[in-house]
């Protein structure tokens, strides 16, 4: 890879950060919070070497993207939207799209409403939005609630030298990396952002509405994920009226690309081959 792939385009009123490697059918790989393109350090390389054009964003809001001052700018379908403005800028019909974290949940969305985009949806950590919820993944998530808390989030999150997050990540992850990303004027409140514009908790309402998967499937979750319930993962063939196939990888934490990235390597080959 050369040292900076990267261009920036302006889609969607916003600065998008986007690195391309290599040619042939293209993966879209979506990362999640608090990470950039350098998740997929070790996906990008692999696939390159295997003939697959790599298209990988820093998504608004992180790394060297911009940074909407609106929360509303962060809902989910904006990110969609970017999606297919990516696509467009880089001349790509569709791709091969994989996600993680939030990159897995604008994956699903993408996946369901651009179905034309996407040849495959690999959704990592993550399960469908409409995946019923466990009593399990309830406590799990207990943070999401914290990050509602503007101000006292962002003030208790980098508190006496980020120690909060240092022990909430548990050392997981790119610890260095993120520490210096979240630092830049106003990108942890961006990142929070993605947490208030689509979790925040809100007045019952009318259900909402998304059309059923179509697109061939495949679901991965990790066993030593602190963040995430596996059943949900699960439960997401429920929604996908395309090819399912889930995938158990064990022993890795919820940063699947960083832990084994050798297992998820050859499950994307395979996948993308079938």
């Amino acid at each position: 890879m050369s040292p900076d792939p990267g261009t920036t385009f302006e889609i969607n009123g916003v600065s998008l950060y986007v690195e391309e490697h290599g040619s042939g059918t293209p993966v879209l790989l979506l990362h999640g919070w608090p990470d950039s393109a350098r998740l997929w350090r070790h996906q990008i390389p692999f696939l390159t070497g295997h003939g697959f054009r790599v298209i990988a964003p820093d998504l608004r809001g992180f790394g060297r993207s911009g940074k909407p001052a609106d929360v509303a700018g962060y809902r989910l379908r904006n990110s969609v939207a970017d999606v297919a403005g990516i696509l467009d800028a880089l001349g790509a019909d569709a791709a091969h799209v994989v996600g993680h974290d939030w990159g897995a949940a604008v994956a699903w969305l993408a996946a369901a409403l651009l179905p034309d985009r996407v040849r495959t949806l690999t959704a990592l950590s993550v399960p469908h939005p409409f995946a019923p919820p466990t009593v399990r993944q309830q406590e799990m998530a207990w943070y999401q609630l914290f990050f509602q808390f503007e101000g006292i989030a962002e003030a208790s999150i980098a508190y006496d030298g980020w120690a909060w997050f240092r022990e909430f990540s548990r050392g997981d992850g790119d610890q260095q990396q993120y520490l210096a990303d979240l630092s830049r004027p106003g990108a942890l409140t961006a990142s929070l952002n993605w947490y208030r514009a689509n979790l925040a908790p809100r007045l019952p309402g009318p259900p909402p509405q998304l059309p059923p998967v179509t697109v061939p499937t495949l679901g991965i979750w990790s066993t030593n994920d602190h963040y995430l319930d596996g059943e949900r993962m699960r439960k997401s063939a429920a929604f996908v009226t395309g090819p399912w196939h889930y995938e158990e990888i064990t022993g890795a934490s919820h940063w699947i690309p960083l832990d084994a990235p050798g297992e998820l390597n050859h499950l994307l080959l395979g996948w993308f081959r079938q």
